[in-house]
């Protein structure tokens, strides 16, 4: 995420339908607060490492993001991805989960990627089985959204069962011809 993506973060956390029906309406923020946080990252969590990319069509138009949150006392890497609701079902969250998973098990030492999705949320479901992962189980109660506590089913991806970069690769055999 670039400075200047701060305008299309502030106007995505403010559209209801952007957010997504399973995911907890944002606490508010003005767009100077969130300017400041880009400015000075030291004002975020020390206990975690968190890094936001934007997704962006080839044409340039953004149309969601995908972050990734490095959990130091549990080491564990989780990512997450939302898409604008009139840009979902067409493939987009799918290669970009993609592109993170290769991103993160060829830049970091881990061992496992995990994601949570809304026990109701099939298209979410569906992406990262896409991708690779496997489902563990249920997390009960996980987060609080909309008034209610929702279930989410934990999915995660091993090293082993990557084994090698399905999009990265492509990707640079494009430029190298």
């Amino acid at each position: 995420m670039e400075k200047e993506d701060v305008d299309f973060e502030f106007e995505s956390t403010k559209d209801i339908d952007s957010v997504g029906e399973y995911e907890p309406i944002e606490e508010q923020v003005s767009k100077s607060h969130l300017m400041k946080t880009f400015d000075n990252p030291s004002n975020l969590e020390v206990l975690t490492e968190s890094r936001v990319f934007v997704i962006q069509k080839k044409d340039g138009i953004k149309i969601g993001g995908i972050n990734h949150r490095f959990n130091q006392p549990d080491q564990t890497m989780e990512i997450g991805c939302n898409i604008v609701s009139t840009e979902r079902g067409k493939g987009y969250g799918t290669e970009a989960t993609q592109l993170m998973v290769d991103y993160l098990f060829l830049s970091k030492d881990i061992g496992r990627i995990q994601a949570k999705a809304d026990v109701r949320n099939k298209a979410s479901q569906r992406v990262l089985e896409k991708v690779g992962f496997k489902m563990e189980g249920t997390t009960r109660k996980s987060y609080f959204a909309r008034g209610v506590w929702n279930d989410c089913y934990l999915y995660s991806i091993l090293r082993e069962e990557w084994k090698e970069p399905k999009i990265l690769t492509r990707t640079r055999l494009k430029k190298a011809h």
